[in-house]
């Protein structure tokens, strides 16, 4: 198992899912059961985006 994380990239992906995330809460507008499973999502998403996107901002390293 590889114990090197690129953040950056960690933080890319993240991102991805929230812009997906985003559109699918869009088109659910008269789909309760999407909207609100979209949403969330993006309650998820935002635990992710505390954990690793804020701390890839602050570093240029891989960590490992």
């Amino acid at each position: 198992m590889n114990d090197t994380y690129d953040l950056r990239d960690i933080a890319a992906k993240i991102e991805s899912l929230k812009k997906t995330a985003l559109e699918l809460r869009d088109l659910g507008e008269n789909f309760p059961a999407l909207y609100r499973n979209a949403r969330r999502i993006l309650a998820g998403v935002r635990m992710l985006e505390i954990n690793i996107s804020d701390i890839s901002d602050l570093t240029d390293l891989e960590v490992s």
